[in-house]
Formats: structure tokens, sequence, C-alpha cells
């Protein structure tokens, strides 16, 4: 798996970056490496800012499987491509991509993303149906959005790894701009599979969704 942590996560309004804000304890990058290795993971690179080697390090020292920390590029396609490259797999290997910010994905949701690659799905992503009231806002006016179809999208993403790692090949050529895994895949051809992801995976954004994450953690403790 490869694991975005390079992003600085200003919205957090935290000192650190995002991904070592602590979470009851422990920090976002390493809550999230461990749901993978939980989920199945054997290898994880991840991609982290320039200058904070150490602090990460330190943060992921003890994982259970093999973690290499290299610095991302500019934006998250960059950083992608980077932490693609560096991982030590074959093409046919199943390839992670995930969030450090969805540091709660349950392992279940990970092993579903990975069993559907095994099966032959060419790009799986885990989502949940859609649950607020959604308006499409034009020049001057807005409309309701049927939200019955909509499902929001979440993290690890999957493929084979050297079908991921050509889908962002070809979309760096193309200049093409996404902030999503799957779209990569789709401008390659490639069709993509959805299974169910679980409301804990949100994306910890703002202080709210960390005070989320805490009761979320703490209702795990109560009922493991």
């Amino acid at each position: 798996a490869v694991v975005v942590a390079a992003g600085s996560g200003s919205r957090l309004g935290a000192p650190v970056p995002k991904a070592l804000v602590d979470l009851d304890g422990v920090p976002l990058v390493r809550r999230s490496v461990d749901a993978l290795v939980a989920g199945g993971v054997t290898q994880v690179v991840v991609t982290i800012p320039d200058g904070l080697a150490a602090e990460f390090a330190s943060a992921l020292d003890g994982v259970a499987v093999p973690v290499r920390c290299i610095v991302g590029g500019v934006t998250r396609q960059d950083s992608l491509r980077i932490g693609l490259a560096a991982l030590d797999a074959p093409d046919d290997a199943v390839a992670l991509v995930h969030d450090a910010a969805r540091a709660l994905v349950p392992a279940p949701v990970v092993t579903a993303v990975v069993a559907s690659v095994v099966d032959g799905a060419q790009a799986v992503i885990p989502v949940v149906p859609v649950i607020d009231s959604i308006r499409e806002v034009g020049d001057g006016d807005s409309r309701i959005v049927d939200r019955e179809p909509l499902r929001a999208v979440q993290t690890p993403q999957a493929a084979r790894l050297g079908a991921l790692r050509g889908a962002h090949a070809a979309a760096a050529q193309a200049g093409a701009v996404v902030t999503d895994d799957a779209a990569v895949c789709e401008l390659a051809g490639m069709r993509v599979t959805l299974v169910p992801g679980h409301r804990d995976a949100l994306k910890i954004t703002e202080p709210i969704d960390l005070a989320l994450a805490g009761a979320i953690l703490q209702t795990r403790n109560q009922h493991p």
C-alpha cells in the first residue's frame, strides 16, 4: 500500500502536518498504517513532507510490516507516482492507495477491497451512500440533486500494481488533474468496482472530524 501523508492539513489548524496529529495518543498516520496491516497489507510506502523524516520514523516505529517513508511531490498525483514507484512488488501484486487522514478505516473494508481485486476487478473503491440533501449551484440559481444514486468515495482504493502505475503515468502525460485514483483508472479505460465502505473511515480534515473520530474510538474501546 501507498499511504499519502504529504499534505499540510492546514484546515485542521494543527502545528504539525495532519498525518502527525495525535488521535487518542497515536498519530493519524500510525493508525492508518496499522489499519491497513490489520486488513492484510504486507508492505507500506508512506509519502511524507520534506524535512520530517525523523518525526514520521518515530510515529511508525514498530509497525508489523516493512514501512518506507519517502518525500512526496507537489500534488497528490505526484506523491502517488513516487509512492507507487517505490513499492517493491511485481506488477500483478494488489496495490492499495490510502489517505492517512482516513485513520479509522475498519480492517474488513481493507480486506474486501483486496478480495475484489483478487477476484478479477480492475479497480476497486469503497463507497457509502450520500445522506445529506444535495443542491447543485448554477449561475444565480440552484436545484436539488437526487441523492439516491450518489455514493461518497473513500479509501483504500486498489488495483494491480502495474496497471495502477500505468494509469498514473498516462494521466501525467495527458496533463489530467484528478483527486481520486479511481478517476485515474477510468481515464486509462479500467472498469471501477464498488464495495461497501464504512462511516468510521471518515476523512479527518477539520477539528470537528477529529472530535468525531475520538468519539468513534471511545465507542470501539467500550464495545471491542
